[in-house]
């Protein structure tokens, strides 16, 4: 169904900036790059599908079935998101609140050009019919210059981010998180807040670049699909399937980065014993380990990696690995349903979570929360969480990120609220 050429190559940084900058071209864009930070389980350095041959997009009546179809026929390379509204596919739930965005609640779509990087190699997967444009495109893409410097933003496109609430709303509105935490009804839920700008243009791949500068993180993705984009600098896998192996890498925990080594790893020491980020991430690795038990092999259900501490250009963070064997005959769409939306996300017990977040927050979550990812012709996959990104409608001039945090019953409102003023800290940069 594809052709296949590998090419070596002699500068594979310059090239990537090449390769993401000749994408523009199309309507359909999916960049995945790793940032050479493979945690673990990597399989690329940076994946590009561009161009839709085939696509799927849908509300989530039905989504997952229409997901699981569409994969099972292309049997292809597919790209695309889960938003976290597919909950009200998996479970009787409702998402009611405001969305500025309007994103589809899922698309997927089967690319007509895939690129893919391993250190100096670079496979292009051409489907047959347009395999006679893989030597001019790699030509064409070899001598494109790409600027170093940016180009000044335009003043006048500049609005002011805008909180969806306020802090007082927000101290609230943990308060009553709280209560029904002491009341039994949840043990820990995960609760965000919206920041936006209304009526304003971006350069969404200029953004993206500077997102990416400031983060650098394990799954970033640049996804265009028609007027919806998404600039991410995610440092969290949902789900990955290799094999009969499924992998999930939940975070909980976080601590800010110093510039004085001494003391950043001296934060990183303290988050590590940090008991309040230690129950909030063993808390949700046991959802996670039930939520794979649906699907996985007897006994196969591992916790590879407890609350290890990793740090990225931003921040530190607190990560768990759980692996599992998936039972024979489960589709891998199943896979995905049977633990979607991921538990990082939601909360435990998880239905519950998902209900007190939609009474409390004040935005549909949309993409955000969600996932981002691919599927290969053998039914592997690999999602990351869509955390630490920027969504924008270009149709509707809206732009959109949202920031959170798990909350237990040792939450303290405001050292939640200067959490989420420290994630939301790469997304206010690029857009300020």
């Amino acid at each position: 169904m594809r052709t296949t050429t590998i090419f070596t190559l002699k500068e594979p940084l310059r090239f990537k900036k090449q390769l993401l900058q000749w994408s523009k071209r199309f309507e359909e864009i999916a960049w995945l790059d790793s940032n050479n930070y493979h945690q673990n389980h990597g399989e690329f350095d940076a994946l590009l599908a561009v161009g839709a041959f085939t696509a799927v997009k849908t509300d989530y009546h039905q989504a997952f079935a229409k997901l699981q179809e569409y994969q099972q026929t292309t049997k292809d390379w597919i790209f695309g998101y889960l938003s976290y509204d597919l909950k009200n596919d998996v479970e009787n739930l409702s998402s009611k609140n405001f969305d500025g965005l309007a994103f589809p609640d899922l698309y997927f779509f089967q690319p007509q050009k895939l690129f893919l990087l391993k250190g100096d190699q670079l496979e292009m997967r051409y489907l047959r019919m347009l395999d006679d444009e893989i030597e001019e495109d790699f030509s064409e893409i070899l001598n494109l210059s790409v600027a170093d410097s940016h180009q000044p933003k335009r003043d006048d496109l500049k609005a002011k981010i805008q909180s969806r609430i306020s802090k007082e709303e927000y101290l609230q509105k943990l308060d009553k998180m709280l209560a029904y935490i002491q009341r039994g009804d949840i043990y820990e839920a995960n609760f965000c807040q919206e920041f936006f700008v209304d009526n304003r243009e971006i350069e969404p791949f200029e953004v993206f670049r500077d997102l990416n500068e400031i983060s650098g993180p394990p799954f970033a993705t640049f996804l265009k699909l028609e007027e919806h984009y998404l600039l991410s600098a995610s440092p969290e896998r949902y789900l990955k399937k290799i094999g009969s192996k499924l992998i999930s890498q939940p975070i909980k925990g976080t601590a800010r980065r110093s510039k004085n080594p001494e003391e950043d790893l001296q934060i990183a020491k303290e988050l590590s014993k940090d008991p309040k980020e230690q129950s909030e991430n063993v808390m949700i690795v046991d959802l996670v380990r039930n939520d794979l038990s649906k699907i996985a092999k007897k006994a196969s259900v591992n916790v590879d990696e407890l609350c290890k501490v990793y740090s990225f250009k931003q921040v530190h963070q607190m990560i768990s690995t759980i692996s599992a064997e998936i039972d024979n005959g489960i589709p891998p769409v199943e896979a995905l349903r049977a633990t979607f939306p991921m538990g990082s996300m939601t909360g435990a017990p998880k239905i519950s979570a998902m209900k007190i977040i939609e009474e409390l927050e004040e935005t549909k979550r949309g993409l955000y929360s969600g996932a981002v990812g691919y599927f290969t012709p053998e039914g592997d996959f690999d999602f990351n969480v869509v955390i630490r990104s920027i969504l924008y409608n270009s149709n509707k001039k809206y732009v959109s990120f949202s920031v959170g945090g798990a909350i237990t019953a040792g939450s303290i409102p405001e050292k939640e609220y200067e959490e989420c003023l420290l994630k939301a800290l790469a997304m206010r940069k690029v857009l300020s």
